[in-house]
């Protein structure tokens, strides 16, 4: 019995065909797959950072507001102080005056700092809802860096049809999902010397 030569590359040829068509199925799914998956967590990368602006807005009014406070208690207790040593050289009938004039100027300083310190407390917590919306929302940065350099080795493999190169590209998308599901179910994965790199 004698081969074809032509039938045998023939159906080389057709084995190689099925085999980049199947390679291109598997890099176009891929690819399908991180653009929603990034789709979705740039939603929620969004709504983080206008959570970043709210707190960082927040914490200025009331740093400012603190500030306010501040200045009223100094000048309520300037006040108080010079009441006080005119009070010790007043006449008796100006006494009961000065008095109820202490009394008032004492009870507002104390409500100034009372104020002023509520003020602190709610500027404090300002800052550590920042600095939690900004661990979140480095880890769906970074996320996006590996995906993004997994979709461009994943167009590089439906270009040069190499199966090595789809596996390269498995790397990225793997550690990418990782941080973006990281970002949306609240886990503390966070590369800290990778994500200074890229801050």
């Amino acid at each position: 019995m004698e081969i074809d030569q032509m039938e045998v590359v023939e159906r080389a040829s057709e084995a190689g065909d099925r085999a980049t068509m199947r390679l291109n199925m598997l890099v176009a799914i891929t690819v399908a797959l991180l653009a929603t998956f990034m789709g979705v967590c740039k939603v929620k990368d969004d709504n983080i950072c206008q959570t970043m602006q709210q707190a960082q807005a927040n914490k200025i009014d009331h740093w400012s507001y603190y500030q306010a406070h501040n200045i009223r208690e100094e000048i309520a207790r300037s006040t108080l102080l010079q009441l006080q040593l005119s009070a010790d050289t007043a006449a008796p009938p100006a006494q009961a005056r000065y008095q109820g004039a202490i009394a008032s100027y004492t009870a507002l300083a104390a409500d100034q700092k009372k104020k002023k310190e509520e003020l602190k407390g709610q500027a404090e917590q300002d800052q550590k809802d920042y600095d939690g919306a900004n661990f979140r929302d480095d880890q769906f940065d970074l996320s996006d860096v590996l995906l993004a350099i997994a979709i461009s080795l994943l167009a590089m493999t439906a270009l040069t049809h190499q199966r090595w190169l789809y596996a390269v590209a498995l790397l990225p998308t793997f550690f990418g999902t990782v941080m973006g599901l990281s970002g949306l179910l609240g886990w503390s994965i966070h590369p800290n010397g990778l994500i200074q790199l890229l801050s």
